[in-house]
């Protein structure tokens, strides 16, 4: 398959996980509709999307190794990795072979690492996965792919293991119900209009618009070369349907996902460069490991609980 062919299939697998991701977290369409009706944006076409996440299981035939091989298929290359040694998760980003794709940002849980008792549960569910998934698709067929993505791969949960296995990591109960469902999507602060291109400006046009911010470590999370500044708001609380474990369905609410807002500073060696000439290669590239475990938190009880 050609470079144009791989594109093309790429776009069909990013428009199909923001169609569905859209449709379920109202802030999205909120967000652009509010930029529009300012005049900051003609149209939520003009937003970039600085990057998107997902969540995975660290369990045989799935995790990272499975998932990023979508991605590399598509020419992505994987960058560096990271380490959240009290989330017990690992991470890798990965660079699009075209600049005008977002970035793509995958952890996973070290599910060795979680007390028996939550490996129990976790791996019941996945233990249901006897083989990479991945490549069994055709990763040239970008509809394939797309609904590959938003299609269950084990069981629907019980509420009882969701519930326990909140109580030790919301990370993993967020994934043993949504598994590889787009967990956010990233505005690129930085190419809006002066005025609302920082993130301590834009934080505060959202906070004005009623928007819920993340404050683990403070709205604005900034890398220690303060160059890449970062939010997000707090994830949506969604109508989810559990089994009850005797055949029957029962719904509660959970967190869903979230949006996020990036500002990448131009880097020192470009800074002379006019305006009209910064690209995206002029800018702070990768991410920040101590913005990434705040940014996490967006989907934790002690975000949406207050």
């Amino acid at each position: 398959m050609n470079t144009t062919d791989k594109s093309a299939n790429l776009t069909i697998v990013l428009d199909g996980l923001m169609r569905r991701y859209m449709e379920r977290v109202p802030d999205v369409s909120r967000v652009a509709e509010c930029l529009a009706a300012d005049g900051l944006i003609a149209s939520a076409s003009e937003i970039e999307n600085d990057h998107i996440a997902f969540r995975t299981m660290g369990v045989p035939h799935l995790g990272i190794k499975s998932f990023e091989k979508i991605f590399l298929h598509y020419g992505y290359q994987r960058r560096d990795p990271y380490f959240f040694e009290a989330k017990r998760l690992n991470a890798f980003w990965y660079s699009p072979p075209i600049e005008h794709f977002p970035r793509i940002f995958v952890s996973e849980l070290r599910v060795d690492d979680m007390s028996e008792e939550s490996q129990r549960i976790i791996r019941s569910y996945t233990d249901e996965v006897t083989s990479d998934p991945v490549d069994r698709l055709n990763l040239d067929n970008g509809i394939a792919v797309d609904e590959f993505l938003h299609r269950p791969l084990w069981r629907i949960p019980t509420l009882n293991d969701y519930s326990k296995l909140a109580k030790e990591s919301e990370y993993a109960a967020w994934v043993i119900y949504n598994r590889y469902y787009l967990n956010h999507f990233t505005v690129s602060v930085h190419n809006l209009p002066l005025g609302y291109n920082t993130i301590d400006e834009f934080n505060l046009y959202l906070e004005r618009h009623n928007f819920k911010l993340n404050d683990s470590g403070g709205k604005a999370k900034k890398s220690n070369d303060g160059l890449l500044i970062q939010s997000s708001t707090v994830a949506e609380m969604v109508e989810a349907e559990f089994s009850d474990g005797f055949g029957d369905v029962v719904t509660h609410k959970i967190s869903g996902s979230y949006v996020e807002f990036a500002e990448r500073k131009v880097l020192p060696q470009f800074q002379d460069l006019p305006p009209e000439q910064i690209h995206r290669a002029h800018r702070r590239d990768g991410f920040e490991a101590q913005n990434a475990d705040k940014i996490f938190e967006s989907t934790y009880s002690t975000q949406t609980g207050r």
